[in-house]
């Protein structure tokens, strides 16, 4: 009676950790799928997000613009008759710097305090004059 007992109890133990495993495994399983989808709906949208950006720059350029202009209207004007307004308070735009500097200037080598550039020794015996300094100061 024993010994089925025991044959028994270990069955039950086995069943149990499989369907740990098994439970385990299968949710796995489906935050993978989860995460598979999720990285497909975020390449489709990159995708649509950049036929968007190309669709975006088709329709902003120069000759679309232009032929949009004379679509509704719009002439081109000669240089001659073009009129440029002074306006008090405005300021330009500064120009957009995008290279670095020609100046290239040579950094220096940066320096460490000589507390992280002293050994154990040193550090102690610096310890040993100040706490003695300390003491000579007290007695008269």
């Amino acid at each position: 009676m024993q010994w089925i007992g025991l044959f028994l109890l270990a069955v039950v133990l086995i069943v149990m950790v499989s369907g740990v495993y098994l439970s385990i495994s299968t949710r796995a399983t489906a935050v993978g799928r989860d995460i598979q989808s999720m990285q497909a709906t975020s390449v489709a949208l990159d995708i649509e997000n950049e036929d968007l950006k190309s669709r975006l720059a088709i329709i902003l350029s120069s000759s679309e613009m232009e032929a949009r202009a004379r679509a509704i209207g719009f002439e081109s004007v000669p240089a001659d008759q073009i009129v440029y307004l002074n306006v008090p308070g405005y300021e330009e735009r500064r120009p957009v710097i995008l290279a670095p500097s020609s100046d290239r200037s040579v950094a220096s080598a940066p320096s460490m305090p000589p507390e992280y550039s002293e050994s154990l020794l040193e550090w102690i015996a610096r310890q040993v004059r100040l706490w003695y300094s300390s003491i000579s100061e007290v007695q008269p």
